[in-house]
């Protein structure tokens, strides 16, 4: 990714989604639901134009940063954010973690 692109992230809590602006365009989002003053994310996609170009984990944490500054926790279900979690450890504070057993109990 060149250092020429202007990159934003920001939250869209109307249409329940962060988005990833790559010179003014969108180029990315995150899509959450909030329960019970967690947010959880459901799914998160890179335009395919810009795949392999490093915006996800730019989504994904600015993203977590925003909740974390708000003091709130995520839940993440979808699979490129719980697996951009398992990379940063530095980001395990930020997970609803009992939450996230709850939900994956077996039967």
């Amino acid at each position: 990714m060149s250092h020429e692109h202007q990159i934003a992230v920001r939250d869209d809590p109307d249409n329940h989604r962060y988005v990833l602006e790559l010179d003014g365009e969108v180029a990315g989002m995150a899509v959450y639901q909030v329960r019970g003053g967690r947010q959880y994310f459901v799914h998160t996609e890179v335009h395919p134009g810009h795949e392999g170009e490093g915006l996800g984990s730019i989504l994904a944490r600015d993203a977590l940063d925003d909740v974390r500054g708000r003091g709130e926790k995520v839940v993440p279900l979808c699979p490129f954010i719980a697996s951009w979690l398992h990379r940063h450890p530095d980001y395990q504070d930020v997970i609803d973690q009992e939450a996230l057993d709850r939900i994956n109990q077996p039967g």
